[in-house]
């Protein structure tokens, strides 16, 4: 079984990926031997009740309470079996410890935002303790998205305007890749994050450390780290292509015409309310997509993005 397991799901890193794993090797073996046996038994009534000669009549049968009884009652048996032990793993994922660690869980399109207890903010970088239940509260900015890291084996829908929460406790060191099981737009697919399971003392130094805010980087190297953290480039090339958005290269400077018909010039004030108030003013040609950052990035952060997106000329 473990084989099988091993085979056909990525590695189990979490203490509930064990329950999970087990249930679904027994329907899919369970679903095995009777597709097996059905088929057997099939092919052996074709050939033992064939028609051996024109004057074979078929006899008129009505009714077998044994076969009927059997063939009813198996299958209840395997539906409680299954709903009984989905069940009691599901209660188990929904109730997380009393001393979890609690991480807020933004979903916007198209990142993952992740507010912890001291004030740090990272972005499509969840990092946790190892051997330590952490406690996910959800909610999304804009449409239905879907939180989903196969290693732990946990999957809750984030949505709009309520809060919902999962559960998990790494077992082993490492990364594990985040993603998004709800179509949520043009760039559903490039909703990814990765998690980050530290020991317990690395994860500490982590929270110290404001999970290395760059705030000690020149502004134009620490405005290329946001851009890379908050997944701008997502929907900004920096090389000219066209995306969701428009590109970041060559822009500085520039006239910017508006859906409204307006235009207005490439600055700072214009990048600033782009990213505090994307929908303020939007690009001619382009959709109203961008989630706002307003409480995500602070001045000197924007600061830093406007100085890099100078260089990209």
């Amino acid at each position: 079984m473990n084989r099988l397991i091993e085979y056909m799901l990525p590695p189990a890193k979490s203490t509930l990926a064990g329950e999970t794993d087990a249930l679904f090797a027994f329907i899919n073996i369970s679903s095995f031997i009777f597709i097996i046996g059905i088929t057997l038994t099939m092919l052996y009534f074709a050939w033992r009740y064939r028609r051996k000669s024109d004057d074979d009549v078929t006899p008129v049968i009505s009714h077998n309470n044994i076969l009927e009884i059997t063939w009813s009652v198996i299958p209840l048996i395997l539906v409680i079996i299954v709903f009984s032990w989905g069940y009691s793993t599901y209660m188990k994922k929904i109730s997380p410890p009393s001393d979890a660690y609690e991480v807020r869980v933004v979903g916007k399109s198209w990142l993952w935002e992740f507010h912890y207890d001291n004030g740090n903010v990272s972005v499509n970088e969840l990092h946790v303790p190892e051997n330590r239940p952490v406690k996910l509260i959800m909610s999304s900015d804009d449409v239905i998205h879907s939180f989903y890291v196969p290693d732990f084996r946990v999957k809750m829908d984030v949505l709009p305007n309520r809060y919902t929460s999962v559960w998990f406790e790494a077992t082993e060191q490492g990364e594990s890749t985040v993603y998004c099981t709800e179509y949520c737009g043009t760039a559903h697919s490039n909703m990814l994050a990765t998690v980050h399971v530290h020991s317990q003392e690395d994860f500490e130094d982590w929270l110290e450390t404001s999970g290395g805010s760059g705030e000690d980087l020149p502004p134009v190297e620490r405005g290329e780290m946001l851009v890379q953290q908050n997944a701008c480039m997502t929907c900004h090339s920096t090389d000219g292509s066209r995306l969701t958005g428009p590109t970041f290269q060559g822009a500085w400077g520039s006239d910017v015409p508006l859906e409204n018909g307006e235009t207005v010039q490439f600055d700072e004030n214009y990048v600033r309310e782009s990213i505090l108030e994307p929908n303020a003013k939007v690009h001619q040609g382009f959709q109203p997509v961008m989630p706002s950052y307003a409480g995500t990035l602070d001045d000197r952060q924007i600061d830093a993005i406007i100085e890099y997106i100078k260089t990209l000329q």
